[in-house]
């Protein structure tokens, strides 16, 4: 599992790099909803932390607010397993 949130918050943390890139070029954007999509499925750290290092989507309350949304989601899933299964 822990390999797993490494790799996936990598795998976000670049993905909101290369999405910076992009923007800054005029070339083809990654969709918010894969960015969130990556965020949902463990990559949370990864993206607030690409997010806030690389300045990107700051001011979109999709991302700002939504990303601290799902960390909190993901750390309360993750106490409720490890006290009650």
């Amino acid at each position: 599992m822990i390999i797993y949130l490494i790799i996936v918050n990598m795998i976000t943390f670049a993905c909101f790099g290369a999405d910076k890139r992009k923007a800054a070029n005029h070339r083809w954007r990654i969709r918010e909803s894969t960015l969130m999509g990556l965020c949902a499925v463990g990559g949370s750290i990864g993206g607030m932390a690409g997010m806030y290092l690389f300045r990107h989507k700051t001011r979109k309350p999709l991302f700002f607010l939504g990303i601290p949304l799902i960390i909190v989601i993901q750390v309360v899933l993750a106490v409720f397993v490890y006290h009650y299964i």
